[in-house]
């Protein structure tokens, strides 16, 4: 009997495989697309011509999202990467963007990358339209890069705040970096 019920074309198992497995196909394509978009089409992220250059050697990479998966990490950098906890203070994190803010911590993780690797994650962040990368200095682990949220809605291309944090206001508690590599409009 259950054998009948999928060679029989009108079986409701059967309806049900086909329709998975064109589910299945068609969410593939999706990926496919949207990886070629990303990654190698000509119409998708170009860098803009005002940011600064990445110098050669390695560059220590501080981040408190989705680069905290190896996986992640893997197909962006296109590197197997280890990592080690590590903790921004002075910042709260909201969303997909970290702010400064007093009394308060974000934790994350910090690895080295090379300069093309940095490059790469550049691409992923989308420097200069989506992101702006700044160098900070970390609890335990000194010095690193760090990615943090452009506004959308100005023009000034600058990074956002985040509610409770001392920039949500116009308020700056902290200086902003001098080493700054937004990529931004002027």
């Amino acid at each position: 009997m259950r054998i009948n019920s999928i060679t029989n074309p009108d079986s409701p198992l059967k309806r049900g495989l086909t329709w998975s497995l064109a589910l299945i196909a068609l969410c593939l394509m999706v990926a496919t697309g949207w990886v070629w978009w990303q990654w190698f089409s000509p119409w998708g992220y170009h860098k803009p011509p005002n940011t600064a250059p990445i110098t050669p050697g390695t560059h220590q990479v501080f981040v408190y999202g989705t680069l905290r998966h190896a996986p992640v990490r893997l197909v962006v950098t296109g590197a197997f990467t280890d990592t080690e906890p590590a903790t921004l203070a002075g910042y709260r994190r909201c969303g997909l963007n970290i702010a400064p803010a007093t009394e308060t911590r974000v934790d994350g993780e910090v690895f080295r990358v090379s300069a093309a690797e940095l490059a790469r994650l550049d691409h992923y962040e989308r420097l200069g339209v989506r992101y702006t990368r700044h160098k900070v200095t970390l609890a335990d682990h000194g010095r690193a890069w760090v990615y943090r949220r452009l506004d959308d809605r100005r023009d000034s291309r600058v990074p956002i705040g985040c509610r409770g944090s001392d920039t949500m206001s116009g308020r700056t508690r902290h200086p902003p970096s001098t080493d700054t590599h937004q990529g931004a409009r002027q």
